[in-house]
């Protein structure tokens, strides 16, 4: 994936080409640039949180370097599927928790990483710098096949360990039959 911002501005030679907006840099993702640590913008989501990409071989010091800025909690880590053709997104969602006050309103960010499905799919896990990502990085797994390296229990959290496939992928074909072994 390229995670030059430049990318994304219009060609102006081309005709056929469509109008794209440029997107800015937000502040944490201009701090995590003078940081050393590479970074594309993607723009903010509808209620204004800070969206960045991110090339899987920085998400683990991206990933340090923000919870050593505040950011000490992450709320949420997922996966989804661009459809057909289209990348697998693997996201990070990080909030800052400290003392609230009246006037706090916590910090925001969310990190992605673009995976190519004709790739090697395989991330570093958070696990050893935010616990909570331990079923959150499962579940990710179990519905998507992003392999999580480095993480201490990689095996499926939600299906049977030898159902075949990742269920939320958009070009999953679901089998005529699965048949479940007695637990009893």
């Amino acid at each position: 994936m390229a995670l030059d911002p430049e990318a994304s501005k219009q060609n102006l030679s081309n005709p056929e080409a469509k109008e794209v907006e440029v997107i800015e840099p937000g502040p944490i993702s201009q701090w995590l640039n003078t940081q050393g640590i590479e970074n594309a913008p993607i723009g903010s989501d509808h209620i204004g949180i800070e969206n960045i990409a991110v090339n899987p071989n920085f998400l683990l010091k991206a990933a340090s370097a923000l919870k050593s800025n505040g950011f000490n909690y992450l709320q949420c880590q997922g996966g989804y599927d661009e459809g057909a053709g289209l990348s697998l997104v693997c996201f990070y969602h990080l909030i800052e928790i400290r003392d609230f006050k009246d006037d706090f309103h916590p910090r925001e960010i969310r990190m992605k990483v673009f995976l190519d499905r004709n790739e090697e799919m395989r991330v570093p896990s958070l696990y050893q710098i935010f616990k909570g990502s331990d079923w959150q990085e499962r579940e990710t797994y179990d519905m998507f096949g992003i392999n999580f390296a480095g993480h201490p229990h990689p095996k499926r959290l939600l299906m049977p360990e030898d159902w075949k496939g990742w269920p939320l992928r958009k070009d999953y074909v679901q089998p005529d039959f699965y048949e479940m072994q007695d637990a009893y």
